[in-house]
């Protein structure tokens, strides 16, 4: 079938119902997590388990257009899940007014907001979905992932959040800062929160809370939360704490989504019901405010080229001079490791930390950990310290011959210098002189 999203954008999707009965059944629209291009058949277990439960669920393929790895618009996903539900809501054997929103991780930020909008929303039910912005999440989710593989210190404790926070900055990490709390105060509607007990990529302790105090603060008691044991974010089972996700559903999922759908729909009071094992959350959450001045992502680009403008000056200029057939000019050992070395810190940290957060989360694959660092993190740490000193015995020589070195050679030094001067304050904000 085909519907209407956002500003009349064209979505596909198919509507999966049990057995056609007498009464008109209730029916589920299905909202996808994050991920551009996502087709339907990503949540076809869910929506099988769904329909055997007497529910007709409606699954669609998620917009390409205005959507990727850095835009997206909440609004705009919200329309697109309104206008699913319009769609079911006209299909045959299905109950107009017992439809409602299911959202899975990002869809829990959009399925709120577009009931929050619409009467013709009977219920709301969230998976794994977050009470927090989106890029407090994040940072936790790939710390956690982190944590998880033996990491800890100064990489997850400051080069990770900064990185995510310059990121978003420079505007290459939509809706940052997203407050839900807002639109969650705002549901008139039965929520069912249901979270896998080893949920790596949403905070499973912190975001039931947040959802609960936001709910109550508006007067709605009626929602109902279940924690699942042995489940990842998805609410599939797992066999190792969260990382690996089977195919099939934590036993009692599609149940309890059932049982609870009927009954709301039916007009039995949904109360405030609290179930299940424990989550684990091993850390807590860290606020992400908007960077300072000082901290803004063109400040830390600037910088950056400076530092590599600076460290690679050094061995270029030796080397067009070689080439000219120039006499050689004395350079000390100290400065080339200065040179070497930050220019190497500098790129590597930067280009590790970026590798990190596109592979991280739940998979995060930081290589061999020693002692809490990862060896490739070691290795940047102890080049930066190297290249600190080699920074002090270069000025040192340059005070004590400063007489006889030529001009040019000093604009040279100059510059490497200076470049050693801004690594220090650099490299104590990303954490690489740091334990």
């Amino acid at each position: 079938m085909s519907f209407g999203g956002s500003e009349g954008l064209p979505l596909h999707g198919t509507v999966l119902s049990p057995v056609a009965g007498k009464a008109a059944r209730p029916g589920i629209v299905l909202v996808h997590g994050s991920g551009g291009g996502t087709p339907r058949t990503k949540q076809l277990t869910e929506a099988v388990e769904f329909a055997r439960q007497g529910l007709s669920v409606l699954i669609y393929d998620k917009r390409s257009k205005d959507y990727s790895l850095f835009e997206r618009s909440y609004a705009r996903l919200a329309g697109d899940a309104l206008g699913a539900v319009a769609a079911l809501r006209s299909q045959p054997g299905v109950d107009p007014a017992k439809v409602g929103l299911w959202g899975f991780s990002e869809g829990g930020w959009v399925a709120p907001l577009a009931a929050s909008r619409s009467r013709d929303v009977a219920f709301v039910v969230l998976v794994g979905a977050n009470s927090g912005p989106p890029l407090r999440q994040q940072t936790w989710a790939v710390a956690a992932g982190l944590r998880k593989a033996g990491v800890s210190g100064s990489l997850v404790d400051r080069a990770e959040p900064h990185l995510y926070r310059m990121i978003a900055d420079g505007d290459l990490f939509p809706e940052p800062y997203y407050d839900p709390r807002p639109v969650i105060a705002a549901l008139r509607r039965p929520v069912l929160g249901i979270w896998g007990v080893h949920d790596l990529l949403t905070p499973p302790v912190e975001s039931p809370r947040g959802f609960a105090e936001a709910l109550e603060k508006a007067g709605n008691r009626h929602y109902t939360f279940r924690f699942f044991a042995d489940a990842d974010h998805a609410v599939h089972r797992t066999p190792d704490g969260g990382v690996t996700r089977l195919p099939e559903l934590a036993p009692g999922y599609a149940a309890l989504v059932g049982s609870w759908v009927h009954g709301v729909t039916a007009g039995e009071p949904a109360g405030t019901r609290w179930s299940g094992p424990d989550p684990v959350q091993d850390a807590p959450t860290v606020p992400m405010d908007p960077p300072s001045g000082w901290e803004s992502s063109n400040v830390q680009l600037a910088a950056l080229t400076l530092l590599v403008v600076a460290f690679a000056a050094y061995p270029v200029v030796a080397l067009v001079r070689r080439l000219r057939g120039r006499s050689r000019t004395p350079v000390t050992r100290a400065a080339r490791l200065l040179s070497a070395g930050g220019l190497t810190a500098v790129l590597g940290s930067f280009c590790y930390v970026a590798y990190l957060l596109m592979t991280g989360g739940k998979l995060a694959t930081p290589g061999p950990v020693l002692a809490g660092r990862p060896l490739v993190w070691l290795a940047l740490q102890a080049l930066a310290v190297a290249s600190v000193v080699a920074a002090v015995l270069t000025a040192l020589a340059w005070r004590r011959t400063a007489a006889s070195v030529p001009a040019g050679e000093r604009v040279r030094l100059g510059l490497l210098l200076c470049g050693g001067l801004v690594f220090v304050p650099w490299s104590l904000y990303w954490g690489l002189l740091l334990p």
